[in-house]
């Protein structure tokens, strides 16, 4: 019993303390229910696995706790950006492919680069996308990562008008540049001091929101982001939904947007005429349309996921960027020459960059490359066996849920020579991948399952660097520390002061 109840302790850090008993009293209840039902099902159920009949061994681990797995050692905070010792406590007693239990599920890991490189190339042959529960509950049971076949194409086919580089060439690079970054800068002057991941989320959700609903953060008091940030804090919390837990803040959070993407749902569908077009005219028009493929549902799950991803992976990308970069002035000043000289072929300097010049920044991509690489901003990707599979000596059951780590593949020393280290300028002998994506890079995941945010990702990313040292310099003011948990933490935050160039 008290085990249990300092296990669950951080989970229930700031609920009252009858939610405290009532969770730990759950807890004893479900985990003897669960002792029972395994017993029965041990002693019901001694043949041996299919596919272990092939003198193949099943993947080695443990299932921890009753209930809870390993859960919370998996969400325990890693002080470096180094592989969590979660991981490597197990890499080292089971190798790079173990069992384990979390967040409910049981699952096979691999930190192994080849098999991960296998799982993604036998996509919809071998393995498919497949998510936790808790993970469904909170992105939307119909959303473009959880859907399959057909359907997962047309939902990405829709989602690529919007993040697709032809859209971005033509519209977006100007709207990311002028009506957000520079104005958002702007801004930052007349603060001592600013957090800066939360303040380029902000700047990046209010572009997004634009483009893709016609929502103006500005004119709305901030509150569909203070859902999202709601949302945020909870989204790798142990998946206990009662009051007073993260993951309940987390579902509150997404109960309260879908409701405000609802009702600006319905106010669209009755509007004669709309000022300006956008994605939301889109979905409805599908919605709309005869022997239609997406419904009102998957609409607002897409909405919400897209809203979602276009800002929280790219403000911490960002804040990584300038951590490292403060961390490396001669990174930094070969960076400031790059677009220096940008600015300096412009007939007007204070002219809009072009698409050819932002394909030019080569040591712009080197730092932006470097810097997700270290931070492993997607720490985990999901698949699903849909059929038998042997690889290296071991049997994954058809039915096997796989947590792929890309942290090994990024800090591979066979491809990444002092891996730990930042270093931009090792890119200049590693070939970026083309589509954004490699058996060696991993940022935006891998497969049939690319990010349709990559190039938009990266495209913000570069814009705000071009802005920011043309423009401005900025001073360290405190935090700056990354750590995992598994995903990337700022446990300080990290604040800055932004000055003007003279």
């Amino acid at each position: 019993m008290e085990s249990v109840q300092r296990l669950l302790l951080p989970v229930a850090q700031g609920a009252k303390p009858c939610v405290a008993l009532v969770t730990a009293v759950m807890a004893v209840v479900l985990a003897t229910a669960w002792l029972v039902i395994r017993l029965v099902f041990v002693k019901g159920n001694t043949g041996r696995r299919p596919c272990e009949a092939d003198g193949m061994r099943l993947v080695p681990g443990s299932r921890g706790l009753p209930i809870i797995g390993e859960t919370l050692e998996f969400l325990a905070l890693s002080p470096s950006l180094q592989l969590p010792a979660f991981f490597q406590r197990r890499l080292d007693r089971y190798g790079p492919l173990f069992k384990t239990n979390m967040i409910m599920e049981d699952l096979i890991v691999s930190l192994d680069p080849e098999v991960t490189n296998f799982v993604f190339q036998q996509e919809e042959r071998l393995f498919q996308m497949w998510y936790p529960n808790s993970f469904i509950r909170i992105i939307g049971a119909n959303s473009l990562i959880t859907t399959h076949g057909l359907l997962h194409r047309h939902i990405k086919n829709l989602s690529l008008r919007l993040f697709g580089p032809e859209n971005l060439r033509r519209v977006i690079i100007q709207d990311v540049q002028t009506k957000t970054v520079e104005a958002s800068l702007s801004t930052w002057l007349n603060h001592p001091s600013i957090e800066l991941k939360e303040a380029v989320s902000s700047m990046i959700f209010s572009v997004t929101a634009k483009k893709l609903i016609s929502h103006d953060s500005s004119t709305s008091d901030g509150k569909m982001w203070k859902q999202y940030d709601a949302f945020t804090q909870g989204l790798l919390a142990f998946p206990l939904c009662i009051p007073g837990t993260a993951f309940y803040k987390c579902m509150q959070g997404r109960k309260n947007v879908i409701k405000m993407l609802k009702e600006m749902l319905n106010e669209r569908k009755t509007e004669e005429h709309h000022e300006s077009f956008d994605f939301f005219d889109v979905l409805i028009k599908e919605v709309k349309a005869e022997n239609h493929e997406i419904t009102e549902k998957a609409a607002l799950d897409l909405l919400f996921l897209l809203l979602f991803a276009s800002f929280e992976t790219t403000s911490s990308g960002i804040t990584a960027m300038l951590i490292f970069l403060t961390d490396n002035p001669e990174a930094l000043q070969e960076l400031i020459e790059e677009h220096n000289n940008i600015r300096k072929r412009k007939a007007d300097k204070n002219s809009e960059i072009t698409w050819e010049e932002y394909k030019s920044m080569k040591f712009t991509s080197h730092v932006i490359h470097e810097a997700l690489r270290l931070a492993s901003i997607a720490p985990v990707m999901f698949r699903e066996a849909i059929e038998d599979v042997h690889i290296k000596g071991f049997a994954i059951p058809k039915g096997s849920k796989i947590m792929i780590c890309p942290y090994t593949v990024h800090l591979n020393p066979v491809v990444y020579k002092d891996p730990n280290t930042f270093n931009p300028w090792r890119w200049k002998n590693i070939p970026e991948p083309a589509s954004g994506a490699s058996k060696d890079f991993m940022a935006f995941g891998g497969g049939l399952r690319f990010c349709v945010g990559a190039h938009f990702a990266k495209l913000q990313m570069a814009v705000f660097l071009h802005c920011l040292v043309t423009k401005y310099c900025w001073k360290a003011i405190k935090g700056g520390r990354m750590a995992l948990s598994p995903g990337l933490q700022f446990p300080e935050g990290f604040h800055i002061q932004l000055f003007p160039k003279a």
